[in-house]
Formats: C-alpha cells, sequence, structure tokens
C-alpha cells in the first residue's frame, strides 16, 4: 500500500480507475484527514486530504470538479455537479444532482 503505515485501512473506496468520486467507508473522517484510499478494480491505493467532514457511506471528490462536470463512480455516470467542488470535498445532494429529471 502507498505510504501507508502497516494495518492501516483504506477509509475510502474507488470502484474503477476512471471515477471522480469515492466512498467514505468508515465512520469519523473530519476536515484535515489524512485518509488512505483504495481502487478496488486493481487494489491501488494513494492518499487523498478531506477537506470537509464526510460521513460514512457519502462521497468525496477525487479531483476538483466543476459545475456542469458529470460525477463518475463505479465507472459509470451517477450525475451532474451543480456547484464546484474542490479535490477532498463532500459530494452529495448540495452540488451533485441526478440528470433524469
Amino acid at each position: 500500500m502507498a505510504n501507508s503505515p502497516k494495518n492501516e485501512i483504506p477509509k475510502l473506496l474507488v470502484h474503477d480507475e476512471i471515477d471522480n468520486v469515492g466512498v467514505v467507508v468508515v465512520e469519523g473522517v473530519t476536515a484535515g484527514s489524512d485518509i488512505l484510499c483504495c481502487i478496488t478494480q486493481n487494489n491501488s491505493t494513494f492518499r487523498l486530504a478531506a477537506k470537509t467532514d464526510v460521513p460514512i457511506g457519502h462521497k468525496l471528490a477525487l479531483i476538483d470538479l466543476k459545475n456542469g462536470d458529470t460525477a463518475i463512480k463505479y465507472g459509470e455516470d451517477i450525475g451532474k455537479i451543480v456547484a464546484d467542488v474542490a479535490q477532498g470535498e463532500h459530494v452529495h445532494i448540495h452540488n451533485c444532482k441526478t440528470k433524469r429529471w
């Protein structure tokens, strides 16, 4: 694992290398947290700094996302970014909407 202490578990999962959001899988990810992230497609890891508190099960931006960008999770389009989101910030209904309606 990339630059991680022995036995450190990932706090964020990314399913596909093309994803631009990942899912927080533990409690306690707060602004300023340095988190270990795992891409499950190939079991590679990387580190990311959380800029905001992110609840378990919610998404975190892996890159800077601009208004109008497409959010990608599981290698699939999951919605439209409707407000700029910086890398490490919470992605949820306040800045990402479905394209269905």
